[in-house]
């Protein structure tokens, strides 16, 4: 039988990081937004109503703008995977989807988005 995930999410979580690869970047910084969403499975924290038996979601994102705002990278694609390993230190979290978003990445035209989701999985 296959393991009940339920979902939790955090969404548009936003820090400070000085992550690219051009001087400027990691001189100025520029803002970085975070989407996670994570499979846990909620079964016992909601039956015994226990956040002990859950993720607490403030904590987490304390820990995920602690990374944001950390050793600069150059891709966000590595910074995601450092998202996503925080995530899943959590022992509750099976599973972790993380987005990274650079709403000021530098690029030369109009443009909504810019960002890279990773998905992992505990073992």
């Amino acid at each position: 039988m296959a393991e009940h995930l339920d979902r939790i999410a955090v969404r548009g979580l936003r820090a400070r990081g000085r992550h690219g690869v051009l001087p400027e970047e990691r001189r100025d910084g520029q803002d970085f937004v975070v989407d996670v969403v994570l499979g846990v499975d909620v079964r016992g924290a909601a039956r015994d109503d226990d956040l002990a038996q859950t993720v607490h979601y403030g904590e987490l994102s304390d820990r995920l703008v602690a990374v944001v705002g950390g050793e600069p990278v150059d891709l966000i694609e590595t910074l995601a995977e450092r998202l996503a390993a925080v995530c899943l230190a959590e022992p509750r979290v099976a599973e972790a989807e993380v987005t990274v978003h650079k709403p000021q990445a530098p690029i030369a035209h109009p443009f909504t988005d810019v960002a890279v989701t990773v998905v992992r999985r505990r073992g």
